[in-house]
């Protein structure tokens, strides 16, 4: 059987030599940045129907608005502009979704807290998608560093394969 690494090259030797598309830039086509979880069921480029380019993806646990995730767009607002874009115009979606694995530690809040950057007893709603969309939505409207941003939040439902919009942008 051959190891994953292989399996991988081999397929970006197909990508690169049939797909690969030099023209493409570093600011998505799109200004639009997607928070998502690390489910591999989720890929929001997938789910979403991006096309190479259009999209920059943030992937971690949930899907989750924290201080790492806020630190990550203020960084890629200075890239962006190092890179000569100008302010504003940017989206930022919010791609929660049912059956997440968070909620399997969701009686952790010794594991929480700290990935929310949170005291325990302020620990968000990690049960209810909705709810921590629109919680992660208002995080990040209300940061200042991050001004002129058009912010949305989606529902994306593993057991149908459609996105809710749950917060408009």
């Amino acid at each position: 059987m051959a190891e994953v690494v292989d399996t991988f090259v081999e397929r970006n030797r197909k990508f690169a030599e049939t797909r690969f598309d030099p023209t493409l830039i570093m600011r998505p086509s799109l200004m639009t940045s997607v928070i998502s979880c690390f489910d591999p069921r989720v890929d929001p480029a997938v789910v979403l129907g991006a096309e190479p380019g259009e999209i920059g993806v943030l992937r971690n646990v949930g899907g989750r608005v924290t201080p790492d995730t806020i630190e990550q767009l203020v960084i890629l607002q200075h890239v962006a502009a190092a890179a000569g874009a100008g302010p504003g115009g940017w989206n930022v979606v919010v791609l929660q979704h049912t059956g997440c694995g968070i909620n399997l530690i969701r009686d952790r809040p010794d594991r929480l807290a700290p990935y929310f950057g949170v005291p325990e007893a302020e620990l968000p709603d990690v049960a209810d998608p909705r709810v921590a969309v629109a919680r992660d939505v208002a995080l990040l409207r209300a940061e200042p560093r991050l001004p002129g941003y058009r912010v949305s939040g989606l529902v994306y439902d593993v057991g149908t394969g459609f996105a809710e919009t749950v917060v408009r942008p």
